[in-house]
């Protein structure tokens, strides 16, 4: 089984997992980049996964109907612009009998869902949309920071060797923030200088994993003296890991 970034817009990533003659999608924004996978590979489009209702997760959704032999799977507390099966927390998604459990993340948006499973290769991958980024968080557009939090507990217990599979090109940017909320880090530096020379080779800095997570990214470390001094400093209301992490998705909503 072999995962793809396939690069959509300026920004983005679609993924695609196939065996060589069937594949799977996770939020096609546009139909182009999976329709020119599936042609260079001879692969038939038998799924897809959505993770939000956002336009750069959805816009190929259409296109991509004459191409699909099988089921559109989706948060069932979001609208879509096609029939799919709604899903929420403790269902199961299953593509041709691979399993990915469904794992309710609200806060970048409402009805926010990841995909979790064991069975796409020799470690578990996160499909995990806008929720959870390398080094940082979507922002939270229609939820709060105490679901958000709430959203990032959930992700980060899964097991540590998961590949972070998430849904932008957006790592160096926040490693920079990253760096700025815990200056004394070595593992942000010596990460941002491996996604420095990745991506001027061109390579994705993606998938991350939750073991590297949990130290370099910031809100994922709400509890620890550092970033909460630093998120203190920024106007946090208090040292809890919601308060913490409001002021630093504040302040990172407006850092350059």
């Amino acid at each position: 089984m072999e995962l793809v970034a396939l690069p959509a817009f300026a920004d983005n990533y679609i993924w695609m997992i196939h065996e060589g003659q069937e594949a799977l999608v996770v939020d096609p924004g546009q139909a182009a980049p999976v329709i020119d996978a599936l042609d260079r590979r001879g692969l038939q489009l038998t799924g897809i996964l959505v993770t939000h209702h956002h336009a750069d997760h959805v816009g190929g959704l259409e296109a991509l109907l004459p191409r699909l032999g099988g089921p559109v799977f989706g948060p069932a507390g979001e609208a879509l612009p096609v029939h799919f099966e709604p899903l929420r927390q403790g269902d199961r998604a299953i593509w041709r009998g691979h399993q990915f459990e469904v794992i309710d993340v609200p806060g970048h948006t409402a009805g926010h869902i990841a995909y979790w499973s064991t069975d796409v290769g020799d470690a578990p991958v996160l499909f995990c949309g806008d929720t959870l980024f390398s080094a940082g968080c979507g922002r939270l557009f229609e939820g709060t920071p105490a679901q958000m939090s709430a959203s990032l507990g959930r992700l980060a217990a899964l097991p540590g060797t998961t590949r972070v599979c998430c849904a932008h090109e957006y790592t160096l940017s926040n490693l920079r923030f990253a760096a700025a909320v815990e200056p004394g880090n070595a593992d942000i530096a010596a990460h941002r200088a491996r996604c420095e020379a990745w991506r001027a080779e061109g390579r994705p800095t993606l998938p991350s994993t939750l073991d590297q997570e949990s130290r370099i990214n910031p809100f994922l470390r709400c509890d620890q003296p550092a970033v909460v001094a630093a998120a203190r400093a920024q106007g946090a209301a208090g040292d809890d890991p919601v308060s913490v992490l409001a002021a630093l998705r504040q302040w990172k909503n407006e850092f350059r």
